[in-house]
């Protein structure tokens, strides 16, 4: 085979692997479906048995009133080396940690919602004070107590991060008044699968990069 051959197979094979990398790097996440029943219940799935079910759009509201946007993972470099280090510490999974901070705040730590609760994972007072932030504008302090939180919720409901990010939402209170079960509160239904899609997102392109 002559050099000048090589070279053309080389640079062919260069080109494909380029194409497919594109491919896979463009891949779109899980979509979620939903449809609401005759009782104004809302069921989400990712793989749709029937016609009644519909896309769920993410684009909405943050709950602290922000306009909710997919790019907002993009400002979520900043915060990176807070994320890992105290979703470490608190024994959480670093993307489901980022995922809760777009849908609670869209990554903006001066978020404030009608409800009082403030910062990147829109800490409520009672529960900033029950895990020792004093600041709850203070991103560090802020990702700190949140990540805590999330940490004592997973413990306390088991291995279900469903059930965990339902009380997140709604509260402790409310899912032991619900058996245990994500409380049937509109938010709460709409959230949960919202925080899972992202962080299935983000976990799929991480092993994505990490596969190239």
């Amino acid at each position: 085979m002559s050099r000048k051959h090589l070279i053309m197979l080389l640079r062919s094979a260069i080109a494909a692997v380029a194409l497919s990398a594109a491919a896979v790097c463009g891949a779109s996440p899980p979509a979620i479906y939903k449809y609401v029943d005759g009782a104004g219940v809302a069921h989400f799935t990712d793989k749709p048995d029937s016609a009644r079910y519909a896309l769920f759009d993410l684009k909405g509201l943050t709950r602290s009133g922000d306009h909710y946007d997919p790019r907002l993972l993009a400002r979520s470099t900043r915060y990176d080396a807070i994320i890992e280090a105290e979703a470490k510490s608190a024994g959480v999974e670093s993307n489901l940690v980022r995922a809760v901070i777009v849908v609670e705040s869209g990554f903006n730590p001066r978020a404030v919602s009608r409800r009082g609760a403030v910062g990147l994972m829109q800490l409520m007072p009672a529960t900033a004070t029950r895990f020792g932030v004093r600041n709850r504008y203070d991103p560090r302090q802020n990702v700190r107590g949140g990540a805590r939180y999330l940490g004592f919720l997973i413990n306390r409901f088991g291995p279900n991060v469903r059930i965990a990010l339902a009380a997140f939402n709604a509260g402790e209170d409310a899912v032991e008044r619900n058996s245990g079960q994500i409380p049937p509160f509109s938010e709460t239904l709409e959230y949960v699968p919202k925080v899972l899609q992202i962080y299935q997102a983000l976990t799929d392109r991480q092993r994505r990069q990490a596969a190239l």
